[in-house]
């Protein structure tokens, strides 16, 4: 398929050769990392006339290019269709371009319905997805429009979907329907609230490790004078934290494709479109030090016992991280965080093991 009809090129934009738009190309590339800006917003109640992503794409191609060696491509801005569905399938068709090249497609703009998208481009190249988003709101309505309340009922309840394992986190309490949390928890996937989220990131590491596809509701981050998000909130992950996050995401051993969702791109802040460009760079920064890893791993094993039960968990020695479980394949073994070790240490074992 010829996707220059679906995409606007982006401008040129000056940089020094230091800086990371000296070296983005404008071609997907074999391992390469891959941008695509989306303007539809009608999955959130919005319009899906073209924006000017023109302040965070200045802002992100200013920033150091450091020394990473993964190709970055920006293919431009992905003009919207007639209807929602229109946007849906153009964009499903150019990530799949994208993972027939093994490149990870980074999606910036546009409503969190395209997280449907993703996820359908991704089940077409693999099973067994492992999803983790971040967003303060679980929404499992009914609906047979594509909306950003129902997208993933859709996802979790399609037949010709294959999730393995979903994980929900940062929602605030006091923005959901409990029946809807209580479902996510009622089969056994993983629900973690915004407290647990703040100000370190190594509780909810483990939940980045092993994801194929993460998604990003920019309404979970916290917004003070202009919106940083179509629906604002003053509450949420700080301006820091979610940097830090993109980074963890980004470390993942297993990520496909990235969906950044929900930004408000008419946002008159420039500090705003600077969030949005840091944030992107923590994440490709992130994919570049994962790449830079060896692939042979050695791990040292530790038991604990609780009670009359005997449990093991491991350490990478290379990268610090923690695994439960005694499996000499470490795929079998779950993902966990140090503190889970040194709670079992005194008697506490994480429920979502037990769950395994």
């Amino acid at each position: 398929m010829n996707f220059e009809d679906f995409i606007i090129p982006p401008k040129q934009i000056r940089t020094e050769n230091w800086q990371i738009g000296d070296k983005i190309g404008n071609e997907i590339k074999e391992d390469s990392i891959v941008l695509l800006f989306v303007s539809d917003c009608r999955g959130a109640d919005g319009e899906a006339e073209s924006c000017d992503f023109t302040p965070v794409r200045s802002a992100f191609y200013n920033l150091s290019q450091l020394d990473f060696d993964i190709p970055v491509v920006d293919l431009g801005d992905l003009i919207s269709g007639k209807t929602p569905q229109d946007s849906h399938y153009i964009l499903q068709e150019v990530l799949s371009a994208c993972h027939y090249k093994n490149a990870i497609p980074i999606v910036v703009g546009g409503s969190t319905d395209f997280a449907f998208s993703l996820f359908s481009a991704l089940n077409f190249h693999q099973k067994d997805i492992i999803y983790t988003q971040i967003s303060n709101v679980v929404s499992l309505k009914q609906d047979d429009e594509m909306h950003e309340n129902s997208f993933l009922s859709k996802i979790l309840g399609s037949k010709n979907l294959a999730i393995k394992h979903y994980h929900h986190l940062g929602y605030q309490k006091h923005l959901n329907d409990p029946e809807s949390v209580k479902l996510i928890k009622d089969v056994n996937f993983d629900i973690v609230r915004l407290a647990e989220m703040m100000t370190s990131t190594e509780k909810t590491e483990p939940y980045f490790r092993k994801a194929d596809l993460v998604t990003i509701n920019c309404d979970a981050a916290e917004s003070f004078g202009d919106a940083f998000s179509l629906h604002p909130q003053v509450n949420g992950l700080s301006r820091r934290e979610i940097c830090a996050y993109m980074k963890e995401i980004g470390l993942g051993e297993r990520l496909r494709s990235v969906g950044i969702f929900n930004y408000n791109i008419n946002s008159d802040s420039v500090l705003n479109h600077q969030l949005l460009a840091q944030m992107i760079w923590y994440l490709i920064e992130g994919i570049n030090i994962q790449r830079s890893h060896p692939k042979e791993k050695s791990f040292e094993t530790f038991f604990v016992l609780i009670g009359e039960e005997q449990y093991a968990f491991k350490r990478d020695v290379f990268s610090n991280l923690w695994y439960f479980g005694e499996d000499e394949d470490i795929d079998r073994c779950i993902p966990c965080s140090r503190s889970d070790f040194e709670d079992a240490k005194r008697g506490f074992l994480n429920s979502r093991f037990i769950r395994s």
